[in-house]
């Protein structure tokens, strides 16, 4: 990775509103005429009429631009990168990862993102759940990260998913009819069908995704968007090397239940991390180029702000009220594959 000092944003690159979380921006740079300031900033809400790589210097060609908010756990972009190489890169290979690279960014280039959010608000055209959040002032780096969208090939598709718990909560029941991620998607469709509100949700179990059963693995495929082609999607995730290196790594980092390591502790994060990231898969058009797979939103999960207590409460819930054995009165149908006969051994 070059040095901060090294990398700066060329003069004449402009950014566009790509996308948003909860806790950062996502802008995609376009190439523009020189310019005397550093950096030009279109609007960031509107992406009419731009072409991605054309003219953007070789460098940040295939990138993308993430600013942070200002977050209550406020964690700096440098020491997110400092965990990220440290901890995270050495378990997968380069091509498995959305990579990011620390880049200084020109000296009010926040405060004009930030000038555009809120404009963007007063338009009504940033998302109503978004209002209110900013780009972090006191901020000096931005991270240069994997473009994963399909822009640089418009016949190309891209699916996203969180592979969750690949491996069953150490916590839960031996007698356990649901795994941890469908035991609190089940939980969670019950709390909002009391509060009288719409959302109930449906999703695939991650047990499905590693099976060794080909029709489970294309089974989970019905609840992933952004591939139309199911049995294509299936074929690429079945016995895929990534995810199964992920489903290692967890089984390894196993101790995440209520007699696991301490809640805030570098254990309990690392694990709490490769239990919630997202893996990105673009398939190209040609059926004949490669199909490219990483994952992101690899983030050290830090247990500050009540984040750990929050994990613990749940696990804790899940067990004392039946989700896990699917007891709960308001528990019928389930996706998950410890409830049918479709159950299999997991790959290694």
């Amino acid at each position: 990775m070059l040095k901060p000092h090294l990398f700066e944003l060329p003069a004449g690159v402009q950014l566009i509103y790509l996308a948003e979380g909860g806790a950062n921006v996502i802008y995609r740079f376009v190439a523009s005429a020189p310019v005397k300031s550093a950096l030009a900033l279109k609007s960031p809400l509107s992406t009419a009429g731009v072409e991605a790589c054309s003219g953007v210097p070789a460098q940040l060609r295939g990138k993308l631009l993430r600013l942070r908010k200002e977050t209550a756990a406020d964690i700096p972009y440098q020491e997110i990168v400092r965990n990220f190489d440290n901890i995270i890169r050495p378990l997968f290979k380069p091509e498995e990862l959305v990579e990011q690279t620390l880049i200084r960014l020109p000296e009010g280039l926040i405060q004009r993102c930030n000038e555009q959010l809120r404009l963007a608000e007063t338009n009504g055209l940033r998302p109503a759940k978004r209002h209110g959040g900013y780009l972090c002032v006191n901020e000096s780096f931005g991270l240069v990260i994997t473009d994963m969208t399909t822009a640089d090939d418009p016949g190309a598709s891209m699916a996203e998913l969180k592979p969750k718990w690949l491996t069953p909560s150490p916590s839960a029941p031996s007698t356990a009819r649901r795994c941890r991620t469908c035991a609190l998607r089940e939980m969670k469709n019950h709390n909002v069908q009391s509060l009288q509100q719409t959302g109930h949700r449906r999703s695939f179990c991650p047990l499905d995704l590693v099976s060794e059963r080909f029709e489970n693995v294309l089974r989970a495929t019905a609840f992933i968007k952004g591939c139309g082609d199911r049995a294509h999607l299936a074929r690429i995730l079945y016995r895929n090397s990534t995810l199964q290196k992920l489903q290692s790594h967890q089984k390894a980092m196993k101790n995440v239940g209520l007699h696991g390591p301490p809640a805030q502790s570098r254990e309990m994060s690392v694990a709490m991390t490769l239990r919630d990231c997202t893996m990105f898969i673009k398939i190209p058009r040609d059926d004949k180029a490669p199909v490219e797979i990483r994952l992101g939103d690899l983030d050290m999960k830090a247990g500050l702000g009540g984040k750990a207590e929050y994990w613990l409460d749940v696990e804790t819930q899940l067990i004392s009220e039946g989700w896990y054995q699917g007891t709960n009165s308001s528990q019928e149908h389930s996706e998950c594959a410890l409830q049918s006969s479709r159950r299999s051994t997991p790959s290694a």
